[in-house]
């Protein structure tokens, strides 16, 4: 991407974002890794989309790309699997780095700023489906959730992250290598909670120790629509 055109984008997302936050955030994931070439641009993009109230922005490092030279040293295996299962569910053949998955559904290749402000801001506009809050008391969360009136009783599963807000490194081999890389919300782990086909409120407390933000997504099973998300900072 030219450098006016990643300003262009960059400043697109920063001022897209409303003057209060949303009860119900767009969920943005971003498959990166610290070898590829072409990911920093879409990296810079996620931080902009970290400052958001209305956005949850997740960095999900990928590990594919290790044998070029360089081991990510915040990839898992689980990241790539997450990122296949997505591909399957959209039809797709292959999956490449770097790709921005908004709600589970839409995919934006690379940087593409103006279009993923398009796709963020559809998401925002659709109706709730479910009501969703989290509470901490201590290292205890409790997540909530409850079907809205009309919504479809279908599977989901309820899933636990926690992300990073920043992190750095030095990349001293690979195609990025000489760079001092800063990478915003790198997600360290996902657990699923529960499945839920939204009969019943749903309430579960968990543990959570720890400063680093608690995330929580409701999704249709198969890696389906992110119907619901909420954060703890």
């Amino acid at each position: 991407m030219k450098p006016f055109l990643a300003l262009f984008s960059l400043l697109w997302l920063a001022f897209a974002a409303p003057a209060s936050a949303q009860s119900n955030p767009v969920v943005v994931e971003l498959f990166t890794s610290q070898g590829c070439s072409s990911c920093p641009p879409a990296d810079a993009l996620l931080h902009e989309l970290a400052a958001r109230e209305d956005v949850i922005a997740l960095a999900l490092h990928v590990d594919y790309w290790d044998y070029i030279g360089w081991k990510d040293q915040f990839a898992s295996p689980a990241h790539t699997e997450r990122q296949k299962a997505y591909a399957v569910a959209a039809g797709r053949r292959s999956i490449y780095t770097p790709q921005m998955i908004v709600n589970g559904t839409d995919s934006v290749m690379g940087a593409r700023g103006m279009e993923l402000a398009d796709r963020i801001a559809a998401h925002a506009a659709l109706p709730r489906q479910v009501d969703l809050s989290l509470t901490r008391q201590g290292d205890d969360v409790t997540i909530r959730a409850s079907l809205v009136q009309g919504a479809a009783k279908d599977p989901m599963i309820v899933q636990l992250l926690r992300y990073t807000p920043e992190r750095s490194i030095d990349i001293t081999r690979g195609e990025n290598a000489g760079h001092h890389m800063v990478y915003a919300n790198v997600v360290s782990d996902m657990v699923i909670m529960a499945e839920w086909d939204g009969s019943d409120p749903l309430e579960i407390t968990t543990s959570a120790q720890g400063e680093d933000p608690v995330v929580v997504l409701v999704q249709y099973v198969d890696h389906g629509p992110i119907v619901a998300a909420a954060r703890l900072d």
